[in-house]
């Protein structure tokens, strides 16, 4: 069992134990014996517990098994972070080419922005097309002043520079002004390219086109 494995086994063995040692002993199983059609089973077996279908779930994702995509989305939004930070890793490690959408669609919805640290920070793992549109569509709606979700905001700027996509150079040199940001987003700047220049006979040229 490898060291991701045994922390997440160790946390929800300690959740598993609240229902009796029984459900415990259950938790280690399904972590070390357990085998992939039994754990495909409990993703949508009625009455099974949380813990049972987060393990179900990541384990199949880290074997990278497709059935377990829409469990681990389900999680990667979970209003707990612990799960949310496993599912961001099971899903990096799937490779499953809906993950990116997925991701995107979690990061913007503003309904549900205050669980979406851990998508953000998958976005920019997975380096895929939906990431900078989604992270400079999110960055955009953090800067009021009065915005709740900074670490979020921190995590878009954290991404696009990362990132180094000159699209998003707009969008962080308005965070640049944010009282929270500005450090951040100096930072993230300094990583993405400046803007091509031009070259005087090439401005001339196009003048008189």
């Amino acid at each position: 069992m490898n060291k991701e494995l045994r922390s997440l086994t160790d946390r929800l063995r300690r959740e598993a134990v609240i229902d009796g040692e029984q459900a415990a002993e259950e938790c280690e199983r399904l972590a070390r014996k357990a085998g992939h059609e039994e754990l495909v089973e409990l993703l949508t077996a009625p009455g099974r517990p949380l813990w049972a279908r987060e393990l179900a779930a990541y384990r199949l994702g880290t074997a990278k098994d497709p059935r377990a995509f829409e469990t681990l989305v389900l999680f990667l939004n979970h209003r707990d972070p612990q799960r949310c930070e496993a599912a961001a890793r099971a899903l990096a490690a799937l490779g499953d080419p809906r993950t990116a959408r997925a991701a995107a669609s979690l990061v913007t919805n503003e309904l549900r922005v205050a669980y979406a640290l851990h998508a953000v920070r998958l976005l920019t793992a997975l380096r895929a097309p939906e990431s900078v549109p989604a992270l400079i569509a999110t960055l955009e709606r953090r800067l009021g002043r009065n915005d709740p979700y900074r670490t979020v905001a921190l995590a878009c700027v954290a991404g696009l520079g990362v990132l180094g996509d000159r699209r998003a150079r707009r969008v962080l040199q308005s965070a640049q002004r944010h009282p929270a940001l500005g450090a951040a987003a100096a930072a993230a700047l300094a990583r993405i390219p400046e803007p091509r220049r031009r070259a005087p006979a090439q401005r001339r040229a196009e003048s008189q086109s």
